[in-house]
């Protein structure tokens, strides 16, 4: 056993995987118990799809850059984070690291897991940095995981690659470093980030399809990692786990083509995210808007809970973050397309 496969769960270890019924070309299949017609307008779908997509796992190997036996397909990367809480944590006797402010689910998946979470929060006062040796003066031997977001929901900022290495010599073999890059794309040089996966078993990357690629609907995910981790995390995802359409949506988001109008797309966010964020921080009732290498910009506000119902009154929706402690007077606000932002602008200046 080595020292990552010791970080998780005893009964995880052992556990032997289920047996889904199997797939051999040009063989009749009676063993999966389906029944032989489909539903209308569901051809197909009367079968199931292979326990592991071994498919799409290669394409997103291929996407991301990393080796297939390093990728786990999750439902989106909101069911890596519970996976790696329920495969690692005990109930009672384990621990997390979150960085607030910062992801809600991260704490969520720990309480319903029954395993304690420690804050260290970020350095707002440097940009919200990161604190590498709070989080090295805090862990201890309960602690199991750490959960950092970059770039950070909701501040926007990305957590410098540096800090994220040290922290992972720090923690060596006693823990998990998870950085969650749900919004990756929207920034520059996240190659930097995935470049450490080869010097860190300890480090794991989630991504998700939901953001740059536009597939929100679709959930899918995938968890990043030395195969160790990848195994033992991928011994508690149920058979069957990704449908077909699902996967049918992300292979055809991953031809060149598709890749190349996304990435055209991609541009024209970062141009209305500079654009936005100008004009938001020439609005009287605006104190500061953060820098931001997402699709969603930060602002402090003289009065959120007003500009909040201004936005509201001129048929836009904002998320209101300014009843947090970490966050005061902060609302957040996602990049749309230009006339979706000119409509926010025009109902704010009002």
């Amino acid at each position: 056993m080595n020292g990552l496969t010791a970080l998780f769960r005893p009964e995880l270890r052992s556990l032997q995987a289920y047996r889904a019924a199997t797939y051999e070309s040009g063989l009749l299949r009676l063993n999966a118990n389906e029944v032989p017609w489909a539903s209308a307008g569901a051809e197909g779908l009367n079968r199931y799809p292979p326990a592991r997509p071994d498919t799409l796992t290669a394409r997103l190997a291929d996407h991301y850059g990393v080796g297939p036996e390093r990728v786990l397909v999750t439902r989106g990367s909101s069911e890596a984070i519970e996976l790696l809480v329920r495969a690692v944590c005990r109930p009672g006797q384990d621990d997390i690291v979150i960085c607030p402010p910062t992801f809600g689910m991260y704490a969520h998946y720990a309480q319903v897991q029954g395993a304690g979470i420690v804050e260290v929060p970020l350095l707002a006062d440097a940009g919200y940095t990161l604190d590498v040796s709070g989080v090295q003066h805090a862990w201890n031997e309960r602690t199991r995981l750490a959960f950092l977001c970059s770039p950070n929901n909701p501040t926007g900022n990305v957590l410098a690659v540096d800090d994220i290495a040290a922290l992972c010599d720090a923690v060596a073999t006693r823990g998990l470093v998870v950085v969650d890059a749900a919004y990756a794309e929207f920034a520059p040089n996240n190659d930097a980030l995935m470049a450490l996966l080869d010097r860190y078993p300890q480090l794991v990357v989630l991504r998700t399809l939901s953001k740059a690629l536009g597939l929100a609907g679709v959930r899918c995910g995938a968890l990043l990692s030395s195969p160790d981790v990848v195994d033992m995390t991928g011994r508690i995802l149920p058979p069957y786990a990704i449908p077909v359409p699902c996967e049918t949506a992300v292979l055809a988001a991953l031809e060149p083509a598709a890749r190349a109008a996304a990435q055209a797309q991609l541009a024209r966010i970062r141009h209305e995210r500079e654009r936005l964020s100008a004009r938001l921080a020439a609005l009287p009732g605006v104190r500061r808007v953060w820098p931001s290498d997402a699709n969603f910009i930060l602002l402090e506000a003289r009065d959120a809970a007003a500009l909040a119902a201004a936005a509201k009154a001129g048929g836009v929706l904002i998320r209101d973050f300014s009843d947090s402690a970490w966050t005061p007077g902060c609302l957040r606000i996602t990049v749309g397309r230009p006339q979706d932002n000119d409509q926010l602008l025009a109902a704010l200046e009002a």
